[in-house]
């Protein structure tokens, strides 16, 4: 599963970063999944080496600007591309689909492929699941902040375990399409009448790589909880620790409170983004004091940046 950062600023952009946008590549698949949409997210794109013909669905944290504007171009630019035959899928607040109606509406915008808008409101507050298909989950949470904000964590469903050809090969089991049936633990009955069952030439499940996209919010346990044991989180960190109080009039998190999330929920990784734009070199803080005051907390983590990639691997098969 592969992240990347479109855009890592809150607010407003700034010469070097864009407002938030991170997208997530699907493995084994040609499928990409978006997260928030702030102005300009397209032009990024473009920028990028990510196929936005891809595009497949679009989580919407919450209804702020600096999250949502670069979403009707976007979508209407997929329209007049005519690249989105599948049919996009969006999730976020309540007011999302009134917000996205209004606008393609009064600019005369026709969306010339299917669009459907789902509420996140219910799943988050009974934790249920938002999303499943045959390889992944999606749960998401209520965060803490001025208006209605959702964090959101996608898991992969456990792997088969690698198929031992050797063995199947000392088993005298022909070569070809048979052996995807098994690799899939399927039973298998051969030209010679034997019934082969898949899964005794597997090995154990292997675990699936989960990701939790977290901004905007002050430090809360819903958050906590969401992230528990994944392996990467995206925590937003507009703030550094020596402006606390704004962060929580704001309702926003310093570095330390992106880094105790992390440490709290036990989570393979930790990037930071959705920096307040006063944080620039040559300022009195700079952006890396805020990775410095997070890694004094919890030692593995990154500074996202605007078209950073990251691969993201489960733990226990990580070097």
């Amino acid at each position: 599963m592969q992240v990347t950062f479109l855009g890592t600023s809150s607010g407003v952009p700034t010469r070097a970063r864009n407002v938030s946008a991170v997208a997530l590549r699907l493995p084994q698949r040609s499928e990409m999944w978006l997260f928030d949409c702030g102005e300009g997210t397209q032009h990024q794109f473009l920028r990028s080496d990510l196929r936005l013909s891809q595009l497949r669905r679009v989580f919407i944290t919450h209804m702020h600007g600096d999250h949502l504007f670069g979403l009707p171009g976007l979508l209407a630019s997929l329209g007049l591309a005519g690249s989105s035959a599948a049919g996009v899928d969006l999730y976020g607040p309540d007011p999302l689909e009134s917000y996205l109606n209004g606008v393609l509406r009064t600019s005369s915008t026709r969306i010339g492929y299917p669009l459907a808008v789902h509420r996140v409101r219910d799943a988050a507050e009974q934790g249920t699941l938002l999303f499943e298909d045959d390889d992944f989950t999606v749960r998401c949470t209520p965060l803490t902040h001025r208006v209605p904000a959702y964090a959101y964590r996608i898991e992969q469903k456990p792997l088969a375990g690698r198929f031992d050809i050797e063995k199947a090969r000392e088993l005298n089991i022909p070569p070809g399409p048979v052996y995807a049936q098994l690799k899939r633990g399927e039973t298998v009955t051969l030209e010679d009448g034997r019934s082969i069952d898949g899964t005794s030439l597997c090995g154990e499940e292997r675990p699936g790589v989960s990701v939790v996209y977290c901004t905007d919010t002050v430090f809360c346990e819903a958050a906590v909880e969401l992230a528990r044991g994944a392996d990467l989180l995206i925590h937003e960190s507009t703030f550094a620790h020596g402006e606390a109080e704004m962060a929580f009039q704001k309702q926003h998190s310093t570095s330390t409170m992106a880094a105790q999330t992390a440490a709290e929920a036990g989570v393979g990784q930790l990037v930071l983004t959705h920096l307040s734009p006063r944080y620039v070199p040559g300022n009195p803080v700079t952006p890396q004091d805020l990775l410095d005051e997070a890694k004094a907390i919890f030692p593995n983590t990154l500074l996202a940046k605007d078209f950073l990639s990251i691969d993201v691997k489960p733990r226990c098969n990580s070097s």
